[in-house]
């Protein structure tokens, strides 16, 4: 159980302040809550022509995982996140969509803490041989313009260990758990934005080719 601290909240407009050039996170919006920010992320007018829209949610009431599992998301305790892309990749590619996102994942997040995470696949990143993060990427396909991606991001930042449910607090863990201390969400938030941006413009736009 870490100390009691104020609640620690994601603010769109200091996110935008540092994605002025980017790609992804040219455009962020903040809800208080939905069901899932991979079905909100497609209500956001024009998200269809919006490649590098993020949509960041404090609690989401349906998150989904891999294989239909459920993603616990305690309020305001993790990044849980959408971004909506279009990689020119065919629709069966989502594969290297997924593997782009969790490799940069575990790197910022040996970079920034100095951690070891493990990339587990299909989608999950491991510390302790714990679950700390998970990507679940859904295609969308368009007849005349890119497929478009939702990567769906879920990160456990500042969750102790009661915040899992019981059924989970073997194989969950948080960045907080593993640090011993509570973590800034929006300066990791900035920095995971960042080098998503960097190693997807890399990896999948002509400029990075």
């Amino acid at each position: 159980m870490f100390p009691a601290e104020t609640l620690d909240r994601l603010i769109a407009d200091e996110l935008l302040a540092h994605r002025r050039c980017a790609t992804i996170g040219r455009n962020i919006v903040v809800l208080e809550q939905t069901d899932s920010t991979n079905d909100a992320i497609l209500q956001v007018p024009s998200a269809d022509s919006n490649e590098g829209l993020v949509l960041f949610a404090e609690h989401q009431t349906a998150g989904r995982g891999q294989r239909g599992n459920r993603w616990e998301s305690a309020a305001g305790k993790g990044l849980w996140f959408s971004i909506l892309l279009q990689p020119n990749i065919k629709i069966n590619a989502s594969g290297r969509v997924t593997i782009w996102a969790i490799e940069a994942i575990s790197d910022i997040i040996k970079r920034e803490f100095s951690l070891e995470p493990a990339v587990k696949l299909p989608n999950d990143i491991q510390l302790y041989d714990r679950k700390v993060a998970g990507v679940l990427v859904e295609m969308r396909a368009q007849e005349k313009a890119p497929h478009l991606a939702i990567v769906g991001i879920g990160v456990n930042v500042n969750q102790s260990l009661e915040d899992f449910p019981s059924e989970l607090q073997s194989r969950a863990i948080s960045l907080a758990m593993a640090l011993n201390r509570l973590v800034d969400r929006q300066k990791f938030a900035v920095a995971l934005l960042q080098h998503l941006d960097l190693t997807y413009r890399k990896r999948f736009t002509s400029a990075g080719l």
